[in-house]
């Protein structure tokens, strides 16, 4: 387990940096729950400068969670057209219809509760916790669990029940504020994005460096 200054000035250094460098993207311009998990359900298999190109015109024809719900299936799907991996589509008017039906047509905040509608699953859970509604949960997609492993050497889990070593990690790594949580968790998914990358990470230019427990190694794992 790494010492908690460390972890502390990973944080730190990982929050200054993504101040300044962090992806203007519009979805987190919003906490909209509707418009997060759009896009969250976009994200799902599909890279974000493809995303961009259907998201503000999906959101356009349905701008709310009734309008998707009362929606017919085949309109639906023209407007995932291209986007791919349809059955996301689908799943995402029959959660807008179970929400409205179920939940008073206000998205849950308890992962708990979201991962049991239609096409969520942990990762996208804990994504529309923290990124709508602020809460102290880490999303761990693919690049979050890179990041982590190479950091702090834990293993590439992506379960929502973190084992014992990783949950201490994270809690120490997560600020108790909301909405820094927030912008860690987006700052955790730049750096496995833009440096910290699958193949060839740019560590030199790692603002987290200092702090990351492969200092010093360059080019693939």
């Amino acid at each position: 387990m790494p010492a908690q200054a460390n972890v502390l000035a990973f944080r730190r250094r990982l929050l200054r940096w993504f101040r300044r460098h962090g992806r203007p993207l519009p979805w987190r311009a919003t906490r909209d729950p509707y418009r997060v998990l759009v896009a969250e359900f976009m994200l799902q298999q599909t890279q974000v400068p493809r995303v961009l190109q259907y998201y503000e015109r999906f959101l356009r024809q349905y701008p709310s969670l009734e309008t998707l719900a009362r929606a017919a299936p085949g309109t639906v799907r023209e407007a995932w057209d291209g986007l791919g991996y349809y059955a996301r589509a689908r799943n995402l008017r029959r959660l807008a219809q179970g929400i409205v039906k179920h939940h008073d047509g206000q998205v849950p905040a308890d992962p708990d509760v979201l991962v049991r509608l239609p096409g969520v699953g942990p990762y996208t859970a804990a994504a529309v916790a923290t990124f709508a509604y602020e809460h102290r949960v880490i999303p761990v997609d693919t690049n979050i669990a890179r990041v982590l492993h190479r950091a702090f050497g834990v293993s590439r889990t992506r379960t929502r029940h973190l084992p014992g070593r990783v949950a201490r990690l994270v809690d120490g790594l997560l600020p108790h504020d909301g909405k820094t949580t927030w912008a860690l968790n987006q700052a955790l998914m730049d750096l496995g994005a833009m440096v910290c990358t699958a193949r060839k990470p740019r560590c030199r230019e790692c603002p987290v460096r200092n702090a990351c427990m492969r200092k010093g190694v360059r080019g693939e794992e």
